[in-house]
């Protein structure tokens, strides 16, 4: 028989062990880990496992691509904002803080009114400034500098002493950019441009060229040279050069403004309706409503006598900005040289005073509810709305029975106190103040 099957039977005893003081270690360790981040979780110092991960953060760089691209298609808006959110991204980029500066200065063009672009241009010069005091020693910065300062001494609103004052320092900017760097085109470009606004025609002339000479394809430097041809009344060099410059960005709405007004300067008024046309088939493929093309159009029909084309395409402008009293001043010089005076007078009240939502009788017609206009400030730049159309449009509507004189005379007493050397000014008042004369005569003593 088999020992192995009738032996002893076997016995399985676990044999005595001793304790591992590494695996002791090892468990005292992952206790206190555990305990250490139970309270961390408490406290919020550690996220949950399996929490949703945050939306990545948009790198700095990613906006100035997205600003470019819609600067390109003609987009300043929007070209605007993607530069604001790079700059808010990274506070320190000096790129897009001069980029955003460029493009403010140029959207300003496409504003309705002085104080719309002033308010345009101050953000410009905050944006540069910023630029300037992270790099000081950035020739394209003070280049770029150079271009807001000069646009913003050009605002009607702003003082004489403040238009000489920056126009001095535009002047040391571009000075500045090209002591960095001799063969900067766009500071001697912007240089040229400020050269003009000094009235130094023959000194902008050959900054322009040398700029030019550098050959750099560069939109600044043809419409800087179309300016100096315009300033000249070259209007057909300007047209040329204004032409090259959209050649470069084709999407640049405001150069096809500048080529259209050349044109009409020309009195060649089918070409310059052809420009304004560009302007408004570009800003409808971006989703744009910009007033300023209708309102150039509006003016050049009105110049040709198509008192109601041009009424037609001033309306759908105050359909796009109700608020802009520019564009109610430009509908009431065309109501006035249609001899449409009665039209003229409310319209021309929202321009020149301002008029509450009650009594602004043209938004209540074409958007179906009235709007709050704030009055234009005296500037040479409204003063026709003041003189021309809204006291001689008052004093022509003025009868015995309806005295429209008392406010007339209000308002050319101020175009008198703002204007006392202007004689082709003062020879307008003093007409309507013949007529008020004689609408006071027939009331008589007793009113």
């Amino acid at each position: 028989m088999n020992r192995d099957l009738t032996g002893k039977r076997p016995h399985f005893r676990p044999e005595k062990r001793h304790s591992n003081p590494y695996r002791v270690l090892l468990w005292i360790t992952l206790i206190a880990a555990g305990v250490w981040l139970f309270l961390q979780l408490q406290v919020g110092q550690v996220e949950p496992f399996f929490m949703p991960t945050p939306t990545p953060t948009r790198m700095s760089e990613s906006y100035n691509m997205e600003a470019e691209t819609l600067f390109n298609a003609g987009d300043l808006e929007g070209a605007i904002s993607a530069y604001q959110e790079a700059t808010r991204v990274d506070p320190n980029n000096t790129h897009a803080w001069a980029e955003l500066a460029r493009i403010q200065t140029y959207s300003s063009s496409l504003l309705s009114t002085d104080s719309e672009r002033l308010e345009r241009l101050n953000e410009a010069t905050y944006s540069i400034d910023q630029a300037a005091t992270l790099n000081p020693d950035e020739g394209y910065i003070h280049a770029i500098r150079s271009l807001v300062l000069d646009w913003y001494a050009a605002n009607l609103l702003i003082t004489p002493e403040q238009r000489r004052t920056a126009l001095t320092d535009a002047e040391g900017a571009a000075v500045r950019a090209l002591q960095l760097d001799p063969e900067n085109a766009l500071a001697l470009a912007f240089y040229a441009e400020i050269l003009v606004d000094q009235q130094k025609w023959a000194q902008a002339e050959e900054y322009i060229a040398q700029a030019d000479s550098l050959g750099q394809s560069h939109m600044d430097i043809h419409r800087v040279y179309g300016y100096v041809w315009e300033s000249l009344g070259q209007y057909r060099l300007a047209i040329e050069e204004y032409k090259k410059a959209a050649e470069i960005n084709p999407n640049m709405t405001f150069l096809y403004i500048f080529i259209g007004r050349n044109f009409r300067s020309l009195e060649v008024h089918n070409r310059a309706l052809e420009y304004f046309e560009r302007a408004v088939n570009i800003n409808q493929q971006l989703g744009i409503e910009d007033p300023v093309p209708y309102i150039e159009i509006a003016k050049t029909y009105s110049r040709e006598g198509e008192f109601f084309v041009a009424a037609l395409n001033a309306e759908k402008a105050l359909e796009f900005n109700p608020y802009s009293a520019n564009t109610y001043g430009q509908l009431g010089i065309i109501y006035t040289k249609a001899r449409n005076y009665e039209g003229a007078q409310p319209v021309l009240k929202c321009a020149v005073l301002g008029c509450t939502a009650d009594e602004n009788e043209i938004a209540q017609d074409i958007l179906g509810q009235g709007v709050e206009v704030q009055g234009l400030p005296l500037t040479s730049g409204t003063v026709a709305f003041y003189y021309v159309q809204y006291g001689s449009v008052l004093a022509a509507l003025s009868r015995p029975n309806q005295n429209f004189c008392p406010e007339a005379l209000d308002v050319l007493d101020e175009v008198r106190a703002t204007f006392p050397e202007d004689p082709i000014l003062i020879s307008i008042i003093e007409e309507n103040e013949a007529i008020c004369r004689l609408v006071q005569d027939d009331v008589g003593p007793s009113g």
